[in-house]
């Protein structure tokens, strides 16, 4: 039974069993600090089991994407060395929310895998909580498993808890038999961590509610929630005992082997790698851009491990992005997003690669010369953490290595640097996050904002310096909180109205307003007249203009997004926005900057779209029917069952809270005025619309007038008269350049420079100050050509900036490769480089460390020879 026929037959019979299908959560968890990544079956249903939220049906069966790879679940360092851990893997799991309990539970558990998979009973073992005696009876009397394939186990195991208070109860383990041809024993037997029984199937009952004193009092209405692992029971039902034997990882690992030009089809490099592309393109599809910290620092460390083992197994090119498409084929069936965003993915994928393979080779490197230097087998920590700070060659990486060659590292030390390194840049870079109060009232505001700009209103509460007060006096800035609004929070990208709060002789002026809690909006601002209390009776009044213009803007970035996705691909999903009275600012997927032209092609559908001026239409829907319409929505976002979607025309379809123009026409005109690159994989448009718009373009208008007034000519000839002057600049430059490499060349009478012999090679290390790297690259091109065999290497600094160049003869490319001496000395400036074994290039902007790198160069040769 194939991988995809497993997971489609175990949704199957719970759909039949009247479970309703719900489709994978992302794996980024939604408003859960608690969690890096979403690593089990029950984590979108959290809020549910927490009593915070009601679904609209009491039975669901899903299959979760779930990563476990960085923070307290984190199985990294053991993938491609086990047969079961992996960074990603698929978790099956039926849940029933206050319907039926263990008796249904246990017997839909061994009617799928006995009946419907054909698993033979002798070869199941199964385990209870030891005082679940309830559960016990259910499979000892009524399923009639024997008594000799199963066991009580203790609450470490088999009870399992949300936190430390919660929703909590008894577990029952289903484990399969690999026979006595593998080691180990049962579960609950001390030979138990073994790899003869392996667990398929946890059932967990939550019955109790744990609280603070950890005392457990029984749920009115149980839960249920299991989870089974895919790979798991693809491996038993494909009668293979490591997970990477089965089908799907079958497949990539050929896949991988032949991109690879590998015939080591067992080599633990091809399971890491089939096994990383898995995790990093789930992630990059769920919104995940690699980064320097948090969630996206996890997905870069995937990244380089999956690189690192490619390297390891020859190949010194990027080649992760030719796996995504395979990994489609396998997957994209039961994960439609995947094959969507194919390119993305591909994308961003290549991009770490061509960026992470020079540090790679220069890391592993460094680290051969310092386990060459090594008199033991613990590599110090301060080693580790150099890789790590000065290279960016993660700790992981390291260890892989280490782990290769027999040795370890000393993590206490490289974990006490890391410490340190945190609290310097604690101190460097204080923030504050944004301010969080307490307050009393807890009914939610009632926003009138969609229909007008003028209400009246009582007032709930008055913070002032965060903390509750009856009055607000003359002149003090802080929050009112009114039991109605029609100003509104900041929210969506969308920033907070602007205008007045009135009370008799009163003025409020409110410079933004916010949520603080429970839906409770505060209105932001000072106190310029009179004074309000608690309970007063007070009139609103929204900002209009501001308004206005900020709902143009928001309208307009509907119509980007359509725009953006109808031109470069429906790859595109928003990845962040801000809209304000005077401009809009809209962040995308997509890995590659975007033409001009293409630019233009995108401005021009938005304003075509204005200038027909399609009605803005809102409708409250039920969020599967939004769905089933094409609204669009931000990919992992929770939403309410009912939600509110923005239509413009048939062009743009979206779920959204926040104002808009009641036509397109009101949005007046668009215009782009950038575009530029935020993060790997992450587009920034900015744009203006409506009077901003033409304030631009008036700016542009002068801009062009003063420009023609310089240069002397028309607007009209203001282009051919530029491409003359630019064609006049590089000519003046390139005679320049040829004045600059004629002298550095000896014509003007210099000696020939000085040949070093370092053991048996030949050197000349040269500087020149002052001039081109062009003619730097000259001067070293003729001086390998006058030397047989050797090295040469130049160096300069010009404006500010330290050059140095390496060239090596073809006859010591192998024992003496430019690219590594280079790598070598470009940290001395204060800069890194590289290049080909025969030429290759760095600097930096230290110029006063030149000297120190090209004395540096026969050191660096002395230590290639021994």
């Amino acid at each position: 039974m194939k991988t995809h026929e497993i997971r489609n037959s175990f949704l199957k019979f719970f759909e039949d069993h009247d479970h309703k299908i719900i489709e994978s959560s992302s794996l980024v968890p939604k408003n859960d600090p608690t969690l890096l990544f979403t690593n089990a079956g029950m984590v979108q249903f959290k809020d549910v089991f927490l009593g915070e939220d009601s679904p609209p049906y009491a039975r669901a069966v899903t299959d979760q994407r779930c990563v476990r790879a960085g923070g307290k679940h984190n199985d990294l360092e053991n993938v491609g060395y086990t047969a079961r851990h992996h960074t990603f893997f698929e978790m099956l799991g039926n849940f029933s929310f206050g319907d039926y309990f263990k008796r249904e539970a246990i017997g839909y558990a061994w009617e799928l895998l006995t009946n419907g998979f054909g698993l033979p009973p002798e070869k199941l073992w199964v385990t209870v909580f030891e005082e679940d005696d309830e559960a016990a009876d259910i499979w000892l009397n009524e399923i009639g498993i024997s008594s000799k394939r199963f066991s009580r186990i203790g609450a470490k195991d088999n009870f399992w808890a949300m936190g430390d208070t919660g929703p909590c109860g008894p577990c029952s383990e289903i484990f399969f038999d690999h026979g006595n041809e593998v080691a180990g024993g049962p579960p609950g037997s001390p030979e138990a961590e073994g790899d003869r029984y392996v667990e398929i199937w946890n059932l967990v009952f939550m019955q109790y509610s744990r609280n603070a004193e950890g005392h457990d009092s029984v749920l009115p209405q149980p839960s249920v929630d299991t989870g089974l692992g895919l790979e798991r029971l693809a491996a038993v039902l494909q009668g293979v005992h490591s997970n990477y034997e089965t089908d799907l990882f079958v497949s990539l690992i050929e896949k991988t082997a032949n991109i690879l030009n590998t015939d080591q089809l067992n080599d633990h490099s091809l399971k890491v790698i089939a096994d990383h592309i898995r995790s990093t393109s789930f992630l990059v599809v769920d919104g995940v851009i690699p980064s320097n910290e948090g969630r996206g620092y996890v997905l870069r460390r995937i990244i380089r491990r999956a690189i690192r083992h490619g390297y390891r197994l020859g190949c010194r090119e990027p080649f992760l992005q030719k796996l995504v498409a395979p990994l489609a084929a396998e997957m994209g069936n039961a994960y439609p997003e995947l094959t969507k965003k194919i390119q993305h993915v591909e994308g961003i994928l290549l991009q770490e690669g061509e960026k992470f393979l020079d540090t790679l080779e220069q890391g592993i490197r460094i680290l051969d010369q310092e386990i060459t230097g090594l008199t033991g087998k613990i590599i110090p920590g301060e080693i580790v953490f150099r890789l790590y700070d000065t290279y960016g060659f993660p700790a992981d990486l390291t260890a892989d290595v280490a782990r290769e060659r027999g040795l370890k590292l000393d993590m206490p030390a490289f974990d006490c640097a890391m410490k340190d390194q945190r609290e310097r840049a604690r101190a460097a870079n204080q923030f504050q996050l944004g301010e969080s109060v307490d307050i009393s009232v807890s009914d939610a505001t009632e926003f009138l904002g969609y229909d007008t700009l003028n209400s009246n209103g009582k007032v709930s509460a008055i913070l002032f310096d965060g903390q509750e007060v009856e009055i607000l006096n003359p002149g003090e800035a802080g929050w009112l909180i009114l039991d109605q609004t029609p100003f509104y929070a900041e929210a969506g990208g969308q920033v907070g109205d602007q205008g007045q709060i009135y009370a008799k002789d009163s003025t409020f002026r409110i410079n933004g307003a916010r949520y603080v809690s429970n839906k409770v909006i505060a209105h932001v601002g000072v106190m310029e007249k009179g004074s309000i209390r608690v309970k007063d009776q007070v009139t609103t009044s929204v900002n209009s203009e501001s308004r206005r213009s900020t709902m143009s803007h928001h309208s307009a970035t509907h119509l980007l997004h359509a725009a953006l996705q109808e031109t470069i691909g429906q790859h595109v999903e928003q990845k962040g926005s801000l809209v304000e009275p005077n401009r809009l600012r809209f962040d995308f997927s997509h890995s590659e900057p975007i033409e001009k032209e293409v630019l233009d092609k995108i401005e021009k559908r938005v304003n075509d779209e204005i200038r027909l001026n399609h009605e803005v239409v809102t409708r409250a829907m039920d969020i599967d029917d939004a769905k089933a319409e094409g609204a669009g929505a931000l990919f992992g976002e929770k939403y309410e069952k009912i939600v509110r979607v923005v239509g413009m025309g048939t062009y743009s379809l979206e779920l959204c809270g926040g104002t808009h123009v009641q036509r397109t026409g009101d949005i007046g005109t668009f215009r782009i005025i950038a575009e530029s690159g935020v993060a790997a994989g992450v587009r920034r448009i900015e744009a203006v619309t409506g009077e901003f718009a033409r304030c631009h373009a008036a700016e542009e208008s002068a801009l062009l007038s003063r420009l023609s007034e310089i240069i002397r000519t028309s607007i009209r000839e203001l282009e051919p008269k530029a491409l003359q002057l630019q064609k006049e600049n590089r000519e003046l430059h390139r005679k320049i350049a040829e004045l600059q490499e004629k002298i550095a060349l000896g014509e003007a009478g210099l000696e020939a420079p000085e040949v070093q012999v370092i053991g048996d090679v030949s050197l000349i290390v040269l500087r020149k100050d002052g001039v081109e790297v062009a003619v730097l690259r000259a001067l070293l091109d003729k001086l390998r050509d006058q030397l047989n065999s050797g090295i040469i290497v130049v160096g300069g600094v010009r404006e500010g900036k330290a050059t140095l160049l390496a060239g090596v003869t073809a006859s010591l490319t192998n024992l003496y490769p430019a690219g590594s001496l280079i790598a070598h000395l470009a940290p001395i400036v204060g800069g890194r480089g590289g290049g080909k074994p025969d030429m290759a290039q760095g600097g930096g902007t230290e110029v006063n460390k030149i000297d120190e790198a090209l004395s540096a160069v026969t050191e660096w040769i002395i230590s290639q020879q021994h």
